[in-house]
């Protein structure tokens, strides 16, 4: 009962998070996902995790005219963690004063600290990432349309297909991929580090602990890190 419990609350606000990005998505644009290319992406992303459709449509209508008023900013917040691991934390918040407060503690407690921005993210590249299931084409077939839609790369394995693109290509890409494979699993912006950070286990003992701290806030969206760590650590962090 107790995981069920500590599952059903993981649940509840990764559906928070996902409402809270189609609400900003449609106030952003038009609240007609078939016009806002963020909102079709954010709808997307909440499909996948099998959003109930009465809290998505809930979600656009707190974007459209009439609807909530809160207004939500986009704050993108960087720093180094545990074993010189450079983080970046994207969220949406409307009330900056406390977010950065919470972000900053996470911070401070997990062996990490936060810094100004642009401290750490000349060290990623940005990029539009779109992601389909294994069953959706053949790598092959993934690879030719991928880039007769603009894409700079795919990547295909067991775990399915990465496409990769230019930020600004983003929406063409998916576009075009979406009407030959239909409905990609993500669609989004993304952060991909140059080079990665390897690890030991007591860092990475305590940065998993901060990741999770920073993942658990309601107003973080995403927590990209350059870490890399060795499949021996790893085994020891899951026993």
């Amino acid at each position: 009962m107790h995981r069920k419990g500590a599952q059903d609350a993981k649940r509840a606000k990764m559906f928070n998070k996902l409402a809270r990005e189609i609400t900003v998505a449609a106030k952003a644009g038009l609240p007609d996902p078939a016009a806002n290319p963020r909102l079709r992406a954010a709808i997307l992303a909440a499909r996948v995790q099998n959003m109930p459709k009465d809290r998505i449509e809930r979600a656009i209508k707190s974007g459209s005219p009439g609807g909530d008023d809160t207004i939500y900013e986009e704050v993108r917040y960087e720093g180094y963690g545990p074993g010189g691991v450079a983080i970046i934390v994207e969220a949406l918040t409307d009330n900056r004063n406390r977010t950065a407060g919470e972000i900053r503690s996470g911070f401070s407690k997990n062996g990490g600290t936060l810094g100004e921005t642009g401290s750490v993210s000349f060290m990623f590249d940005r990029i539009g990432l779109i992601r389909y299931p294994a069953a959706a084409a053949g790598p092959d077939a993934m690879f030719e349309a991928a880039l007769e839609a603009g894409a700079a790369d795919v990547a295909s394995g067991e775990d399915g297909h990465e496409i990769t693109c230019a930020p600004d290509d983003l929406a063409s890409v998916r576009d075009g991929l979406e009407a030959r494979f239909g409905t990609p699993e993500s669609a989004h912006l993304d952060w991909r580090a140059q080079t990665t950070v390897p690890v030991d286990f007591d860092a990475a003992q305590t940065l998993m602990k901060l990741i999770d701290i920073l993942d658990d806030n309601d107003d973080v969206q995403r927590v990209q890190a350059n870490f890399d760590i060795p499949d021996d650590v790893m085994e020891r962090l899951n026993g």
